[in-house]
C-alpha cells in the first residue's frame, strides 16, 4: 500500500468514525514528530485532509487540535531524549544512517539558531524530527527545548488541521459557485 493510499484510508476511517478523530490525530502528529519514523511515514497529509473533515463534519477542533498539539510534543520530547540518550551513536542508526548529511546540517542549524531552531525546525519535513534529536544531542537546555517544543506543537498543529479546514471551505465555496 502506498503513502497516498495509506493517508485516504486514514481520511476515510476519521470521517466514519468520528469520535477516533482525537487519537488517530494524536497518534499522526506523536509519529510525524518523532526521530526515525517521521522520516519514513510522513503524516502530515493525513493531519490536513482530517482538518479538511473538521469543517466538512461535526469533529470538534479543539479536541483533535489539543490532542494533535500534545502528541506532535510529545513525540519531540522523547527524540531530544533520544539524542540525549545515545549521542554519538545516532548517526549510526538506521534510517539516519542512510541520510549521512542530515545530522550534520541540523546540527549547523541547530548552533546557528538555538531555541528558535525548535520553532522553526517544527515547520519543515526532515528538519521537523532530526532537529530535537540534534537538541538532545547536544544538550539545549531542557525548558528552553520543552517551551518551545510546546508552543510550536501547538501552532504546527493549528496550521495544519486550519489549512485542510480552510481547503474544504474553498472547495465547498467553488462547487456551489461552478
Amino acid at each position: 500500500m502506498g503513502l497516498e493510499e495509506m493517508v485516504r484510508e486514514v481520511i476515510g476511517f476519521v470521517k466514519d468514525h468520528q469520535a477516533w478523530a482525537p487519537p488517530i490525530v494524536f497518534a499522526l502528529a506523536f509519529g510525524e514528530s518523532l526521530a526515525f519514523i517521521s522520516l519514513l511515514i510522513p503524516a502530515w497529509g493525513a493531519l490536513v485532509g482530517i482538518g479538511a473533515l473538521i469543517g466538512a463534519s461535526d469533529i470538534s477542533f479543539w479536541p483533535v487540535w489539543v490532542a494533535g498539539a500534545i502528541g506532535a510534543a510529545l513525540g519531540d520530547w522523547v527524540s531530544y531524549w533520544f539524542g540525549f540518550k545515545f549521542k554519538n551513536h545516532v548517526a549510526e542508526m538506521w534510517p539516519l544512517s542512510k541520510y549521512p548529511d542530515l545530522l550534520p546540517r541540523t546540527e549547523s542549524f541547530v548552533k546557528k539558531w538555538g531555541v528558535p531552531s525548535i520553532f522553526i525546525g517544527r515547520f519543515f519535513g526532515p528538519l521537523r524530527a532530526a532537529v530535537p534529536l540534534v537538541a538532545g544531542i547536544f544538550e539545549l537546555p531542557y525548558w528552553h527545548f520543552q517551551i518551545a517544543n510546546f508552543l510550536s506543537a501547538f501552532v504546527w498543529c493549528a496550521a495544519l488541521l486550519l489549512f485542510g479546514d480552510a481547503i474544504s471551505m474553498i472547495l465547498e465555496w467553488f462547487w456551489r459557485v461552478v
